[in-house]
C-alpha cells in the first residue's frame, strides 16, 4: 500500500511539472495575430513635451501629447524658453519639441545634435519664412516696399513714443540678431521686444484695425499671412556667410547685412535617449505632420477666435480622428478610446 500511494504521489507531481513547463514554453511564444506588437507604454515615466510661448508650436505640442496619452503614455508639458530649451532637451529632462524653425532654431539644434543630445525627428511639409513683415495698406505710406531700402526712407512713420525718432520694428523674445542687422544695414529702427506671442498678436491687430503703419516680425505659416494682406520685407538674400565674414554683402566691415532663409525648413526635435526608452512614441513623433493650412487655421482660432488651446486641440482631435490614427504604426497597437 505505501508503495502504491508513493507512485500515484510522484506521478501526481510529475504530471504537474510537465503542465508547469508547457505553459511556460507557450507563455514564451507570442499569441497569434501579436507578433510583432509592441508593449506599449513602455514604460510608466512621462514624456516631457517642451511649450514654448508662440500659438502654432503649444497646440500642435497639446495634440502631440493627447495622442501619446491614447496609447497610455504619461505626458508632461514643460514650459521653456526658446533658447534655454535645447540644454534641457540635451540633458534628458525635456524629450519632444514639435517645432523646430530653421530661421530662428537652427544654430542650436545642430550644436545638440553633435553633441549626442537631441535628434531629428522628421520634417513637416512645409516651407517656412521668418522676417520683418508688414500689411499691405502701409505700401501706399512707404513707396519703394517691399524693398528693404524703402525703410531708410520711410522710418518716421513707424516712429511711436517708445522710440521716436527712430522707427520701431515690433517683435517676441525669441533669439534673433534683429540689432546687428539693423546696424549693419544702417536702419533708423529700434527693436521693441514683448512678452510672448499672444501680446504680440494683440498689438498687430490693434495697428491693423487702425490700420496704422507696423513693421514686425511674422512667420509662415502663421494666422496672419491667412487673415491679413501684407507681405515680408525683402532683405538682401541670405546667405550663410552673412553670419561669419565681414566681407561678404553691402556692408564689408559688419556681419548680419541679409534677411533670413526664404524657403527653410520645419522640423521635430527629440532627446536623443527617446528612441530606445519610448520606440513607439518615438516612431508617432516622426510620423506627426500637418500642412501650412492648418497650422495657420489653428493659430487663428486662439489668437484672433480667443478660443482656449485645449478645446481647439481637442477638436482637431476629433475632427481628424483618422488622420491622427495613421500616424500610430500598427505594431504599436491602437488607441484607447478616451474622451477627446
Amino acid at each position: 500500500m505505501k508503495n502504491l500511494l508513493s507512485s500515484y504521489v510522484f506521478q501526481n507531481l510529475y504530471g504537474k511539472i510537465l503542465i508547469y513547463l508547457a505553459a511556460g514554453i507557450l507563455l514564451s511564444f507570442p499569441a497569434p495575430g501579436l507578433a510583432g506588437r509592441a508593449e506599449v507604454p513602455e514604460t510608466l515615466d512621462p514624456i516631457r513635451i517642451a511649450v514654448n510661448n508662440w500659438t502654432s508650436q503649444i497646440i500642435l505640442s497639446r495634440i502631440a501629447g493627447r495622442v501619446f496619452e491614447k496609447l497610455g503614455y504619461r505626458v508632461v508639458y514643460s514650459r521653456q524658453k526658446d533658447d534655454e530649451q535645447w540644454g534641457a532637451m540635451h540633458r534628458g529632462a525635456v524629450h519632444v519639441q514639435v517645432e523646430v524653425w530653421e530661421g530662428t532654431n537652427s544654430k542650436l539644434f545642430r550644436r545638440m545634435m553633435d553633441a549626442g543630445g537631441v535628434v531629428d525627428a522628421g520634417t513637416y511639409d512645409v516651407r517656412t519664412r521668418e522676417d520683418w513683415w508688414y500689411p499691405d495698406y502701409v505700401e501706399a505710406l512707404c513707396p519703394g516696399l517691399p524693398d528693404w531700402n524703402a525703410l531708410k526712407r520711410c522710418y518716421s512713420l513707424f516712429a511711436t513714443d517708445k522710440t521716436r525718432p527712430y522707427g520701431q520694428y515690433l517683435t517676441g523674445p525669441w533669439e534673433r540678431p534683429d540689432r546687428a542687422r539693423i546696424k549693419a544695414l544702417g536702419m533708423k529702427f529700434k527693436r521693441v521686444e514683448v512678452a510672448d506671442g499672444a501680446e504680440l498678436t494683440k498689438k498687430i491687430i490693434a495697428a491693423i484695425e487702425k490700420r496704422r503703419p507696423i513693421v514686425f516680425f511674422n512667420w509662415s505659416p502663421n494666422w496672419v499671412e491667412a487673415k491679413v494682406p501684407g507681405k515680408f520685407v525683402e532683405f538682401p538674400s541670405y546667405d550663410p556667410e552673412c553670419e561669419t565674414d565681414e566681407r561678404w554683402g553691402v556692408n564689408k566691415r559688419l556681419l548680419y547685412d541679409c534677411g533670413n532663409p526664404r524657403d527653410a525648413w520645419l522640423k521635430k526635435a527629440a532627446w536623443s535617449g527617446m528612441p530606445e526608452k519610448w520606440p513607439c512614441a518615438f516612431k508617432i513623433l516622426q510620423n506627426i505632420n500637418f500642412d501650412r493650412k492648418t497650422i495657420a487655421e489653428l493659430a487663428y482660432e486662439v489668437d484672433v477666435n480667443r478660443e482656449k488651446t485645449d478645446a481647439v486641440a481637442a477638436r482637431w482631435l476629433k475632427n481628424n480622428r483618422k488622420l491622427w490614427q495613421s500616424w500610430i504604426p500598427r505594431s504599436c497597437g491602437k488607441a484607447k478610446k478616451i474622451r477627446d
